[in-house]
């Protein structure tokens, strides 16, 4: 679970967890109840008439009322002569039960309706948070896990939704039935009500480990996801050092451990009906026997028990929802704790449009933490990046240098200190204006599924078919796109398997370029290309950079020779800063560096 503080969900808590969901559409719950209860009205009102329909045919009956309902819908026929009768009350019953399955059908309608209608408003609550939430708390969760929140337990939650309202309904009928059971025989009814409880608790009790297989069902989907997912994300890896079988064993044993889980909820769930079925049909013997021992009126008796059969079907569905729903309690716990705003960091967005950047962004003594008991990832940092200027961020990996950049585009909030932009407070400025006017080009370029075409226009959503193509030639990819099978049209498949690496960061650098920002952020950029590919970059990149704020970091520190300044961070800190000859002058670590990338001598 995403708060595994919290205590295990009883069924009242879901319900009133699920309650502001249904509320969304004030008017259809009531609505799909009343044409419930009008259902199960019209049904049971046209098996009471088989009361008068029996009476009918013996004519030695003296028709009399022998309880309210029976005095009733006798009064209803006593003008019809005794032979149209027989014609008559089977044709109201059969109008009845059309009106019923009418009454029922519009009730389906509009209960799929609104089962999909929650389905999408929770669907889209849950991507909105998983869009919104800080990326702390993302970095705190497994992807598998928040990947089987959206794609499996988000719909395991509507169905508890759709089982809520079908218990509603069931209710209501239940209600229904019983008034009509009461105002046939009360007696009898009675002694049904004690059974019809007693069935219950008994499937209650045969159920009651329904709600703890359904939390470890979660957890066992949770697993396996990530299994999935990281099978299929490591593929290469997987191959590259033969782990096949290693990995087919681990998909197995999540797998099985699901399967395991799975087969035991089921279990109870199909133990469901037949056993209300046949503690029903017992119940239906032993109020036969009751009845004829007493002589109970034939006609009464016949009616009550096809009424009670009529009503088994809903209490067997009750029971079976009841349980289904108990088996869902993990799934909602879980989404329930996920869309849960109190518990989670979010980035807030400020008031001030951002204008466009007049001197430079600052860092004041800022610190940062990932975690709170991690140590930080920085400390103490005050440096200035100037408005127009070339910087450069070096360092050995784990310094420090790529969490600089998330402070600066807000994926995370600082935690001391403060971060300038101008003379304004970053937190204070709009954060879609603030990002509006900057791109990033990092070395994990991320390709979306669809074509090269709106892959470059991701950075700029307006952008036309012209705009998409310069900025193309402008980073040096126009040449290879235009010899794709379908151009720009072309779908370059799952994250761009289909490109080269060269070919994808072409794109990822296009895309930049289209969006016309005002900083412009390379994140190892080229590192981890081959040398023709990283000049075609490089040579689009020293084209495209003038007169721009931009921001490189580079394990590769020929790449930044023009640098205006260079800042050197190792361990979160800052502890060097200058151009190239004044680090080389220095000797200090960026010197280190520099020659033994270079051959030289350490000056």
């Amino acid at each position: 679970m995403f708060a595994p503080e919290q205590k295990t969900m009883t069924e009242a808590k879901a319900m009133k967890s699920l309650l502001p969901l249904l509320k969304l559409y004030p008017w259809a719950i009531p609505a799909t109840i009343a044409l419930g209860i009008l259902a199960s009205l019209s049904e049971g009102l046209g098996i009471s008439l088989f009361i008068p329909f029996l009476q009918s045919l013996d004519t030695t009956n003296s028709q009399g009322g022998g309880n309210f309902l029976v005095g009733f819908l006798n009064r209803l026929f006593i003008n019809v002569p005794q032979d149209n009768r027989l014609l008559i009350i089977p044709l109201c019953i059969l109008g009845l039960v059309l009106l019923k399955n009418c009454l029922s059908y519009l009730s389906g309608l509009l209960n799929y309706w609104l089962y999909w209608h929650i389905s999408h408003q929770l669907l889209s609550r849950v991507f909105q948070q998983l869009l919104s939430v800080s990326y702390s708390f993302l970095d705190s969760h497994q992807s598998g896990k928040l990947f089987n929140t959206l794609d499996v337990e988000t719909w395991r939650t509507c169905d508890a939704i759709f089982l809520l309202v079908n218990i509603a309904i069931s209710l209501c009928t239940v209600f229904v039935f019983v008034i009509l059971l009461m105002l046939t025989s009360w007696q009898l009814s009675l002694l049904v009500a004690v059974a019809l409880v007693l069935i219950s608790l008994s499937i209650q009790q045969v159920t009651r480990k329904a709600k703890n297989l359904g939390r470890q069902a979660v957890e066992a989907n949770n697993k396996l996801a990530n299994r999935v997912m990281e099978g299929f994300y490591g593929m290469r890896e997987i191959r590259a050092f033969g782990h096949e079988d290693y990995e087919l064993q681990r998909f197995k044993q999540a797998s099985t451990h699901l399967r395991t889980i799975s087969i035991k909820l089921s279990n109870f769930y199909a133990i469901t009906g037949p056993l209300s079925e046949f503690l029903s049909v017992a119940l239906l013997v032993c109020i036969l026997i009751i009845a004829l021992h007493y002589k109970s009126d034939i006609s009464t008796l016949l009616t009550f028990i096809f009424m009670l059969y009529r009503l088994q079907p809903v209490v067997r569905r009750l029971d079976s929802d009841r349980v289904n729903f108990l088996g869902l309690l993990g799934a909602v716990e879980n989404v329930m704790s996920f869309l849960n705003r109190s518990d989670k960091q979010y980035i807030q967005s400020g008031d001030i449009q951002f204008q466009g950047l007049q001197r430079g962004i600052t860092f004041e003594s800022v610190d940062f933490r990932y975690n709170a008991t991690e140590k930080p990832a920085l400390a103490d940092v005050s440096i200035y990046i100037p408005q127009g200027k070339t910087t450069a961020i070096v360092g050995p990996s784990g310094g420090g240098k790529s969490t600089l950049i998330r402070l600066i585009c807000r994926f995370y909030d600082i935690t001391e200190g403060e971060i300038y932009v101008d003379n304004f407070p970053l937190k204070s400025l709009n954060l879609s204006s603030w990002r509006s006017r900057i791109a990033i080009v990092s070395q994990d370029v991320h390709i979306f599924s669809t074509t090269v075409g709106e892959n470059i226009a991701y950075g700029r959503l307006d952008a036309t078919k012209a705009e998409i193509i310069a900025a193309a030639k402008k980073a040096n990819a126009h040449e290879f796109i235009s010899k794709l099978p379908e151009g720009y049209d072309t779908v370059v498949g799952d994250r761009g398997i289909r490109l080269s690496g060269g070919q994808r960061q072409r794109i990822a650098l296009a895309r930049a370029i289209v969006r016309e920002p005002e900083i412009l952020i390379l994140d190892e950029a080229t590192n981890a290309l081959d040398s023709l590919s990283e000049n075609l970059i490089q040579e689009a990149l020293n084209s495209f950079s003038q007169n721009r704020t931009v921001i490189v970091i580079a394990h590769r520190l020929s790449t930044i020779e023009q640098a205006d300044q260079i800042i050197v961070v190792q361990e979160g800190r800052v502890i060097e800063q200058g151009n190239l000859q004044y680090l080389l002058k220095l000797n200090g670590l960026f010197a280190k560096l520099y020659n033994l990338q270079s051959g030289g001598t350490q000056v």
